[in-house]
């Protein structure tokens, strides 16, 4: 019963988790604008999000426990087929770097906002469930 009030809760922490991720690459490629031969990296977001929702073995958050036994264990998002990939390179460089500053910047911004926007629906409702339950 309770699966099915947390439905899409469990959706949108899935998503939150995998714009964290994608914000820290995509800061990484930011970082990384002057490396000579550095290679930027990005991952479709739908892709792996879609994945998200089935847990793999062997994944970087598979691993991870709870301190408490109570606590609920975070979902696998990052698997072997969403890992970060290779952005394509838009300018040719002479130090053979891909990043584009202009692109990293977008999309940082972009996904900055859409994860705001997930925190505020996720705040949203958790407040929606609560009011419920108290009968408000």
């Amino acid at each position: 019963m309770l699966d099915k009030l947390t439905s899409s809760l469990n959706l949108q922490g899935n998503a939150l988790m995998l714009r964290s991720e994608r914000q820290r690459v995509l800061a990484s490629n930011i970082a990384n604008a002057d490396t000579p031969g550095y290679k930027a990296r990005d991952f479709k977001f739908a892709e792996a999000l879609q994945q998200a929702g089935t847990p793999q073995t062997g994944s970087r958050l598979a691993a991870q426990s709870t301190s408490n036994p109570r606590h609920i264990p975070l979902q696998p998002v990052a698997s072997g087929a969403n890992r970060p990939g290779y952005a394509l390179q838009t300018e040719p460089a002479l130090d053979n770097n891909s990043v584009d500053m202009d692109r990293e910047r977008a999309a940082f911004m972009d996904n900055a906002v859409r994860y705001e926007a997930t925190l505020r629906f996720i705040n949203y409702q958790s407040r929606t469930l609560q009011s419920a339950i108290t009968g408000q």
